[in-house]
Formats: C-alpha cells, structure tokens, sequence
C-alpha cells in the first residue's frame, strides 16, 4: 500500500494492525482518483471510517486544501497518525478519535466538505446508515461528492432528499458508488424513486 501521485508518491503506508479494516487496494485507489481528477485540488476532503488514511493521505498528497480523518478504532487512529507523519502531511489533516455518526451530528451545517469517502465494516448496512446521515447533515458542498466503498453485495436502494447516485464503478469485490447533490427540491423528489437503479453501470476488471 502506497501513496500513488503528488508530493508523496510512492511512500508506503502502515496497514491496521489485525483484521478489522478493508484498506483500499492501490489499484483501486489509482481509478477512483483518476475519476476525481483535478478536483481534489484545494479541495475538503473526509475521510470517513478512515482505517488507515490511504484515501484522505492520496487527496493531500495530490493537493487537497485538508483532510478530515476519523474512526473509533485506537489502532486505526494511532495508524493514520505514523502514515501523515511518514508523508509529511500531518500539517493539512485532523485525526478525530470518535463514533462517525457523532462526528457528523456535531458537525452538521459546519463548512462543508467537497469530497466525504465512507467505507465503513462491510456486512453491518453502516454505509447506508452514513449516507442517511451525510443526507441530513447538510455536510457535502454544493459541488461535492460523496463516495462509498462497499462489497458489490451490499448495494441496496437508500431514500435519499439531498444527495442521488450519479455513477457506480465495479472492481472485483469492490464497488464504489458516487453521490452528488441534488440542485432543488423537484429534483430531490424525482430522483428518490430512482435509487433503486445506478445511473451508470460501468464495470471495470
């Protein structure tokens, strides 16, 4: 595991010790920034359920304004925390040691974010429940983007007001789905009823 592009390219990043995280692949990280581009320029990125950081420590390395990193886990946080230092990005990011749906509680209708990655366990339905929340939240910028990382399995339809799936990417075991927000309240209502299917279903392999 690897930061692939920006001032860190190629440093190597710590896993969490144990078994208890699903760190993005490299491979998969390389396409999901291919697809971002140069938007995460200057941009506010989360990094929700951040396990060891690689996606949020990828976004500053290739130039994000900041990133926000949190996740309940000690071994998670105190992982996060050597990988900014090993990159020399710790300037630019918080570590927020904390539940994710408290995080977004206390921080609802705060500046928002342009980009929020939640990758959460697999197989508990959290991805859902975070999408539910970040909904509510009033969190992701107008511009923004919320993307999740989940086992293609777990896909389900999410009734959502203020964010719709744009585009869902498929690699092998990992599917990863983009949300961006709706412009008004019409279009809210329209597009609630068409969550149950992806409007783009490429696949990569």
């Amino acid at each position: 595991m690897r930061v692939i592009a920006g001032v860190a390219r190629g440093r190597r990043l710590q896993p969490v010790p144990g078994e208890g995280t699903r760190p993005i692949t490299d491979r998969v990280k390389e396409s999901l920034f291919d697809i971002l581009s140069g938007g995460v320029e200057d941009a506010r990125f989360l990094d929700l359920f951040a396990g060891t950081g690689s996606v949020g420590i990828e976004a500053l390395s290739r130039g994000a304004e900041r990133a926000v990193f949190v996740d309940s886990a000690r071994k998670a946080i105190d992982t996060v925390r050597r990988n900014l230092r090993t990159t020399g990005l710790a300037e630019r990011a918080e570590v927020v040691h904390g539940d994710a749906f408290r995080f977004l509680e206390r921080e609802a209708g705060g500046e928002p974010f342009h980009y929020v990655y939640v990758a959460p366990p697999q197989y508990r339905d959290i991805w859902a429940r975070a999408l539910l929340a970040l909904d509510g939240a009033d969190l992701v910028a107008a511009d923004g983007m919320v993307i999740v990382q989940i086992h293609p399995k777990e896909y389900h339809a999410v009734p959502l007001r203020r964010l719709r799936l744009t585009k869902e990417r498929r690699y092998g075991s990992t599917l990863l789905l983009f949300y961006e927000p709706v412009a008004d309240a019409a279009a809210r209502d329209s597009d609630t009823a068409a969550q149950a299917t992806p409007a783009d279903g490429e696949e990569a392999e």
